[in-house]
């Protein structure tokens, strides 16, 4: 999908939003999220931390549940971001719940910060030869 520059930075100004919702009272180290759906709805999240580690979530989920809540089927980008200036992706388990809902190879991943949008991958690159609903013959 052909990203236009307006809806690139309407993304970006999402996804550093939502950081301000996140909840990181541990590691300090807010991540956001803005997810495009296939009907051009942006859904926003960010990560929760628990002082119980493991039951913490990261914002990828956050607008995945955004998303399906709001009646989105299938994800075409997610602009994530941090504080910066290193580049943050998706952690592994986030690429394989994103895998749920896309194409992997039409699935764009931004990497952002406060500074701007650093670089793009297709979930594809991020995530080769992922395991998805296909594989299930459902």
């Amino acid at each position: 999908m052909d990203l236009s520059q307006d809806l690139l930075d309407r993304l970006l100004a999402e996804s550093l939003r939502a950081r301000s919702f996140a909840h990181a009272p541990y590691s300090r180290y807010q991540v956001g999220v803005a997810l495009l759906d296939e009907q051009g709805r942006i859904h926003i999240g960010a990560n929760v931390e628990n002082a119980s580690y493991p039951q913490g979530w990261c914002a990828e989920p956050s607008a995945l549940t955004a998303m399906l809540m709001a009646g989105g089927k299938r994800a075409v980008a997610a602009l994530v971001t941090g504080p910066g200036p290193d580049i943050i992706t998706p952690c592994g388990g986030c690429r394989q719940k994103l895998r749920e809902f896309c194409e992997p190879d039409e699935l764009i991943i931004i990497a952002g910060d406060p500074g701007g949008i650093r670089q793009r991958w297709t979930l594809a690159e991020l995530l080769p030869h992922s395991f998805g609903p296909s594989h299930l013959n459902f």
